[in-house]
């Protein structure tokens, strides 16, 4: 990617970013306000239909008063005559009233008059709702409100509905009525649909704008960049190239030495320091404190051995001293020392290798002996380093349990490092492994292609 590029994405990306970031948080803000605005009308709407049950009830029972005051008819008579009067006491298509004793026998119920004289105190709906008993218990606190699901006339649908109940205190009878909720839920499925409309509309508008802006953009760093930065754009990618391979460089094998020995040290001197920690909490004796002071100071040593041995190894004084078979040498015999796993090692090479192969060649055996140490558990390792025609090979071979790379290994980092330095120099890698026949790691280095770079 040239100059130019660049600069229109560094112009672009951080404008689409900050255009996604609103946009994002503004649909957000919108949504919430939608919900929150039904909320608010269904809230509103059911309040209707609250008063509406209350002003029902209030007439149904102006319609029955006389006769509830009048105690000089018979009771049995003015019960009948209740009872007939509710029954036939309608309003708009689906309204009707319905009474029940405090057992829960329904004595009033215009729609459905087969429940009359049948005992529903037990009766549910599908949501497993004692409906009749929230309404006479609503109805003995001087009246309220209950929601349910109930049939809704003439289809028999059904539905949500919300009713209001009284007491009538001579007979301890509940009287109430109620209205279904599907009108409302109607409305507030219209609403939304229109809210989300106009949300929907809005986003389009937004990302037609930002795909305007964006292009407006390109073309305006299309016609500053394309004449002042032609020349400039060459020099400048062989510099940035040049920079970018070795800060890779450094970082990558910086990363390789840390991401096992140091972090892993680091972590268990943590651990034993907490572990202390908590045993002085627990009043342990001072030795056992001790002991595991000890052995977190053991592995602050070895950290700074090992930071120290990193810091010589980014770029080992042997190999600009005495040559790259003489710092194998010494790596190789140091791994011996410390490992005690015997390395036989092989080396015929040229004189006056490039560097880029020299490093490469250093590194792809210095971790390759590290994932000996760590994983295979083998106690030889050969290495052979020749050259044939323009490629110089490399090839290391331990006698450890191996592995099943098909099933109980995935590749690790210290693999992909390997893999990664070998093709930032066009090199090629490979890697073979059997459960318990070792471990062969195959390198090929193009010496041509690096002499002509």
């Amino acid at each position: 990617m040239n100059l130019k590029s660049k600069i229109i994405l560094l112009a672009v990306v951080p404008l689409i970013v900050a255009t996604t970031i609103i946009t994002y948080l503004s649909l957000q803000s919108a949504k919430a306000l939608a919900a929150e605005e039904l909320a608010i009308y269904e809230y509103n709407l059911i309040n209707v239909k609250k008063q509406a049950l209350k002003s029902h009830v209030a007439i149904a029972m102006s319609a029955i008063s006389p006769i509830l005051n009048d105690y000089s008819i018979n009771d049995d008579i003015a019960k009948e005559e209740v009872k007939r009067i509710l029954t036939r006491l309608t309003y708009n298509d689906d309204g009707y009233f319905f009474v029940y004793t405090t057992e829960g026998v329904n004595l009033v119920h215009p729609t459905q008059p087969i429940f009359v004289g049948q005992n529903l105190w037990n009766f549910q709906d599908r949501e497993g709702n004692y409906l009749i008993q929230h309404l006479i218990d609503a109805a003995l606190k001087g009246g309220g409100f209950h929601r349910y699901i109930w049939e809704k006339p003439p289809y028999m649908i059904q539905e949500d509905k919300i009713s209001y109940s009284i007491m009538i205190e001579r007979w301890d009878w509940m009287l109430g009525t109620g209205l279904y909720l599907d009108d409302i839920y109607t409305e507030l499925e219209k609403t939304q649909a229109i809210m989300n409309d106009n949300i929907q509309k809005s986003f389009l508008s937004v990302i037609g704008i930002v795909i305007i802006t964006v292009i407006l953009v390109i073309l305006l760093g299309l016609a500053i960049n394309l004449h002042e930065h032609k020349l400039a754009d060459s020099r400048l990618k062989a510099l940035i190239q040049r920079f970018m391979r070795l800060q890779v460089n450094e970082r990558r094998g910086f990363s390789r030495e840390l991401h096992d020995g140091i972090n892993q040290m680091l972590v268990s001197c943590k651990f034993r320091v907490e572990l202390a920690t908590n045993k002085l909490k627990r009043s342990h004796s001072t030795t056992i404190i001790e002991d595991e002071l000890n052995k977190a100071e053991g592995l602050i040593n070895q950290t700074i051995n090992e930071v120290r041995q990193i810091s010589h190894s980014l770029r080992p004084t042997l190999l600009d001293d005495l040559g790259l078979d003489a710092a194998i040498q010494s790596l190789t015999s140091q791994f011996n020392e410390r490992t005690h796993i015997e390395v036989v090692y092989s080396g015929k090479l040229i004189n006056d290798l490039p560097d880029e192969i020299e490093i490469t060649i250093y590194r792809l055996i210095q971790e390759a002996l590290s994932n000996i140490e760590k994983h295979a558990q083998a106690n030889t390792v050969t290495i052979n380093i020749w050259q044939e025609r323009q490629n110089i090979k490399l090839e290391c071979l331990d006698n450890g349990k191996g592995f099943s790379q098909t099933s109980e290994i995935l590749p690790g980092i210290g693999l992909i490092n390997m893999r990664e330095r070998l093709e930032l120099i066009g090199g090629n890698f490979s890697l073979e492994s059997r459960k318990g026949y070792g471990t062969k790691i195959y390198a090929t280095l193009p010496l041509e292609q690096t002499l002509s770079s």
